[in-house]
């Protein structure tokens, strides 16, 4: 079951950052080559955020089948969903491509729309397939096993990524090299397929088939009856969720950005194409680093997230998931304090800025496993937990990247309005984490609305 949770959520997370990488490395100029640069990147961040709005759609439809008919099936629908919508995107022509102006990024808009409505059904359906099958003792560090799918789905995407910069041409990489991560996702959903297909029903859920205590209608039940933990688990999740996408697609941008308007124009005319005068005057500066080098300071920050992700959930258990979040939440409302005198650290303040937020992202994301599906009794969990989590990526996650760009942009070049939008958000979570209650010895089994 750990394994299986694991596959699944490692491949969907590494269909769903392949786009978060291709937005800000290739898709601006790709699917959008009419606008200036500045606009490119809003348009592929808009987009990128299309996956969130369908996060919680994606919550609701798969919600409804995992609770009506079981964790299985459901799982081996959004695998599917998400494989086929990426293997597409590797297929989509480029605006470039005449009679393609408008139909790319439509196309685009579509297949990103259907990569979140396959998230919003996955992550619940795994955390409750290690959750719901683990001892009581042991819920918090079972779910820490999906949760680790993230940081593997993330380094996969981006070494595939650096890999075929290294080795590719620009021209080259920029004409179909980018689009191999994306149809090399079709291999990996296969071997993901296999592994779910041999899924049993977790105890939990079917003891609800058993008694008859079916949900004929999730959503409204959940609503009915879950409505505050829907709110709390929706909060809960927002510090996280806006960390963890200020630390991979807003520093993606941040630190691949010429540091100075004289860098940007001397890289601009030794790759043949001088800036434009709209360009000149939108230019806001950044770290300066290349594409190369940024992706693997990122890679190895996620490291740090992927090994605090495991850590989180043997501290989880023995401390409570409430008591360890509220600690966590209250460093990263530090963090965001500290990205000014970080960040203007040089190559050492620059690796210790994505060390910290990532190690801060593992202890906060790991618990969530357990956390989020202990609000909710069985016979609505995968639901709830699911629409609590994809409300928060709407929040939180959609509009991240947005924001701090444009707050970056606000600040001329400084990361400081950045760094208070995290610390206001990690608020907002602290608030939520105290108004709620420990879920450290809920019984998954017995518990039915």
């Amino acid at each position: 079951m750990i394994v299986a949770s694991l596959i699944g959520t490692s491949i969907e997370f590494y269909d769903f950052y392949v786009y978060a990488t291709a937005a800000v490395l290739v898709f601006p100029k790709l699917f959008f080559p009419n606008a200036d640069d500045v606009t490119q990147l809003l348009s592929s961040f808009a987009v990128f955020g299309v996956a969130f709005v369908a996060r919680p759609l994606g919550s609701i439809l798969f919600g409804h089948f995992g609770d009506r008919f079981g964790r299985k099936g459901t799982l081996v629908a959004s695998l599917l969903t998400m494989g086929v919508a990426t293997f597409l995107i590797g297929c989509l022509p480029t605006a470039q491509v005449p009679g393609w102006e408008f139909w790319a990024p439509a196309l685009l808009v579509v297949f990103r729309f259907a990569q979140g409505l396959a998230l919003g059904g996955e992550w619940s359906g795994a955390a409750l397939l290690a959750t719901e099958n683990a001892p009581r003792n042991k819920r918090a560090i079972y779910g820490t096993f999906p949760q680790l799918g993230a940081p593997i789905g993330f380094i996969l995407a981006n070494l595939l990524f650096l890999v075929l910069n290294v080795t590719l041409p620009a021209d080259a990489f920029a004409a179909w090299g980018w689009r191999i991560p994306f149809l090399a996702s079709a291999v990996m959903v296969v071997i993901g397929l296999y592994v779910r297909l041999k899924l049993v029903e977790t105890p939990a859920f079917q003891k609800v088939v058993d008694q008859g205590e079916v949900s004929k209608l999730p959503i409204g039940r959940v609503f009915r009856t879950s409505w505050w933990q829907v709110i709390l688990g929706t909060f809960i999740m927002l510090a996280t969720y806006v960390l963890f996408y200020l630390m991979t697609t807003f520093t993606l941008t941040f630190g691949t950005t010429a540091a100075s308007l004289d860098a940007a124009k001397a890289a601009a005319e030794k790759a043949g194409k001088p800036m434009s005068q709209t360009a000149i005057e939108a230019f806001v500066p950044g770290l300066g680093y290349s594409r190369n080098d940024f992706l693997l300071m990122l890679i190895i920050g996620v490291v740090f997230f992927g090994i605090f992700t495991l850590v989180a959930g043997p501290m989880a258990e023995k401390y409570g998931r409430r008591k360890s979040l509220l600690v966590v939440t209250g460093l990263i409302f530090l963090f965001g304090l500290c990205f000014v005198p970080l960040v203007a650290g040089g190559f050492v303040g620059a690796m210790a800025w994505l060390i910290i937020g990532f190690t801060l992202m593992g202890l906060t994301f790991g618990p969530m496993g357990a956390f989020l599906p202990e609000l909710f009794p069985t016979n609505v969990r995968y639901t709830g937990s699911a629409v609590s989590y994809n409300l928060a990526s709407i929040l939180g996650a959609a509009v991240a990247p947005f924001i701090a760009v444009a707050l970056w942009q606000a600040a001329q070049g400084s990361t400081w309005l950045v760094g208070v939008y995290l610390s206001s958000m990690a608020v907002l979570t602290l608030i939520a984490l105290y108004l709620s209650k420990e879920t450290k010895d809920a019984d998954l089994v017995a518990q039915s609305s």
